[in-house]
């Protein structure tokens, strides 16, 4: 999910460890017991990074993990639910057995037909608060308004997917959509790229003003009166959807088919979850309440570790005394908590850790960025290795390109490491283009675009410098940062620092601004809702996400082959990161804390690599 895509450790619960293959079909779990629900679960948001929009049709400003994983997702499910346990695989199938007749998805497995220039989505038998069926006119709602405004949303990529590949949509009946596109589609990649996207919306919703009602959800897809009365319900509705103050009033409640209800929320980000009692799914809420608690700072959430105030939580690494011994496995506790909290750890999220370039050309430091040496210079900087063994005490791994790293082979072959840690290398590599380190700093002293130049639009005697935006609130983030610009000042390399909390941060940079040449918001990328790790997203010119705009026709092309066509993502990763169109980062996995009284139905805890959060799995002993 796009910022979403990793910010923190979500607890989640599910089958056992394991590599998966994008084809595989996970199964959902039976029903958990029949008792009333009882006690109040307490879960620790991250810091700076709590929930501040609820409307599931959003721009990148709101893009991002706290949002979706851990607010909307609770009471708005998707069409189709990936990720169970260690797996990111889609969830479609419940258990077999009268007791579960859904799964976690709304829909059965799509089918594709004519050649792959069509799918047949089947709907379940779900229904929203209000009574509405979540049925074909549901998704329809959805499809519609991406049609009428696709660059409101997020996911959105021009030339791409849904909506801009989509011939015609119909629906047949009540609980069938049809989807023709223009072409043949690679149906892996259509599956957990775009359908993955879609949230069915209630007819409640369909509304252009606090007292005006529209014809989006009914009108005919693609049609001109269409497009006109949806494009004016994504502007009330996202609009509106910043009222948080309205959070947990009946219109919002509404459109909940998921396993909780929002019984309120502040403007602090503390959201209170009751369980919704029109909910389908195949387990129910055992607890009575889901409180999320927001934080500003990793010493906060801490504390309340310390007073036993929260049942799921994480740690800062900067607690712990000693590291974990191998990835997914963990070390001693934090002292303070140990008798109160059992330790978890991941063995990799499904995504990327990095941070973002700005390439944009207003930016009047792009220049530096422009350059291939000069990023490879910057990544020869970076001792993930170190970081990940002194900092996050052993709780990461190296990331250096572009694939997860529980990726199965079948997707594509992950390259060998390019760039690992080389001072000398960086420094010999910046020699080499033309630049000379004068009393500390790194000074340009052969203008030119000759291949021992500096390179385009670099002067005589300008001094490389960056300027780096990144997330507060969390020690050993922090100290990353530091240990990466410390290494770059080394080198004479300039960096003005800018510390702002997480919501401010990924805000500045999906504004596409050019107040920034690095922006890290502290986590990277978790591939969701997008869940195939195919670069269309972030690296095609005009993609919602490509903050940085990037452009490079060569990338552009091979990712087509992987979109557009069958081939894997080898190609594709190795091209990646001899590129290195972003700043990597060591992929440090926070771990989350449990408390000993908190159980789990049927499975046990294993962190979930879309950090993922299903309250509804856990219950107290």
């Amino acid at each position: 999910m796009r910022f979403t895509r990793k910010l923190r450790l979500l607890v989640t619960v599910g089958a056992a460890a394991g590599a998966i293959a994008l084809g595989a079909l996970a199964t959902g779990v039976a029903n958990s017991g029949a008792s009333a629900p009882s006690g109040t679960l307490v879960y620790a948001e991250g810091p700076g990074a709590a929930p501040n929009y609820i409307f599931p049709y959003m721009s990148c400003t709101y893009f991002s993990v706290d949002n979706i994983n851990q607010f909307e997702d609770l009471m708005y499910r998707p069409l189709y639910w990936f990720g169970l346990g260690a797996s990111a695989a889609i969830v479609d199938k419940p258990q077999v057995g009268a007791e579960a007749p859904n799964g976690l998805s709304l829909a059965a497995a799509p089918v594709y037909s004519n050649g792959n220039k069509t799918v047949t989505i089947k709907m379940g038998d779900y229904q929203f608060y209000d009574g509405q069926p979540v049925n074909a006119q549901s998704v329809l709602f959805f499809l519609n308004l991406y049609h009428s405004d696709p660059t409101a949303y997020c996911g959105y990529v021009p030339g791409y997917g849904i909506p801009d590949q989509v011939s015609s949509v119909s629906s047949p009946n009540s609980k069938t959509v049809v989807i023709n596109f223009k072409s043949a589609v690679n149906p892996g990649w259509m599956t957990y790229n775009y359908l993955s996207e879609i949230t069915p919306f209630p007819d409640a919703w369909d509304v252009s003003g606090a007292n005006s009602t529209s014809t989006c959800a009914t009108g005919t897809y693609g049609a001109a009166s269409t497009d006109t009365a949806c494009k004016a319900v994504v502007t009330y509705l996202q609009q509106y959807a910043t009222t948080t103050s309205d959070y947990a009033n009946t219109f919002w409640q509404s459109g909940s088919d998921g396993p909780y209800l929002l019984k309120s929320f502040d403007n602090l980000g503390n959201a209170t979850f009751v369980p919704n009692p029109k909910y389908a799914g195949p387990v129910k809420s055992s607890v009575a309440e889901v409180q999320e608690k927001a934080y500003t700072s990793a010493q906060a959430e801490a504390n309340d570790l310390r007073a036993g105030v929260v049942d799921l939580g994480y740690i800062d690494t900067s607690y712990l005394s000693k590291p974990a011994p191998a990835p997914g496995k963990v070390g001693p506790n934090w002292s303070a908590i140990a008798n109160n909290y059992n330790i978890i750890a991941s063995a990799g999220d499904w995504g990327m850790d990095y941070a973002a370039y700005n390439f944009n050309p207003k930016n009047p430091f792009a220049k530096y960025l422009d350059q291939l040496y000069i990023r490879q210079a910057l990544q020869d900087g970076v001792n993930q290795k170190g970081i990940i063994a002194k900092l996050d005490k052993g709780y990461g791994l190296i990331s250096d390109n572009p694939l997860p790293p529980s990726a199965s082979p079948s997707i594509g072959k992950v390259p060998p490491y390019m760039y690992p840690y080389n001072l000398k290398k960086a420094a010999s590599l910046l020699a080499s283009h033309g630049w000379k380190k004068i009393h500390g700093a790194l000074l340009c002293e052969k203008p030119g675009t000759a291949k021992a130049d500096c390179g385009k639009g670099i002067k005589k005697g300008n001094r490389l410098t960056i300027r780096f935006e990144y997330g507060t609130g969390t020690p050993a983030f922090t100290q990353t940062v530091e240990t990466m610009l410390s290494a770059w000042g080394s080198l004479g390399i300039k960096t003005m620092q800018l510390g702002e909390p997480f919501n401010n941060v990924i805000s500045d940079c999906a504004a596409h601004a050019t107040n920034w040449d690095v922006c890290d918001w502290g986590a990277g990328w978790i591939y969701a809702p997008d869940y195939y790790p195919s670069g269309e997203w972030g690296f095609v010119p005009g993609a919602s996400f490509n903050i940085g705009d990037y452009n490079n026709p060569t990338m552009t092309a091979i990712i087509k082959t992987t979109t557009f066509g069958t081939a894997t993502l080898t190609r594709y990763a190795q091209y990646f990161e001899q590129q290195v169109p972003v700043l990597f980062q060591p992929n440090s996995f926070t771990p989350g804390e449990v408390k000993k009284n908190v159980g789990v139905h049927d499975i046990g805890f294993t962190p979930n690599p879309l950090q993922n959060f299903n309250p509804e799995y856990f219950y107290f002993k």
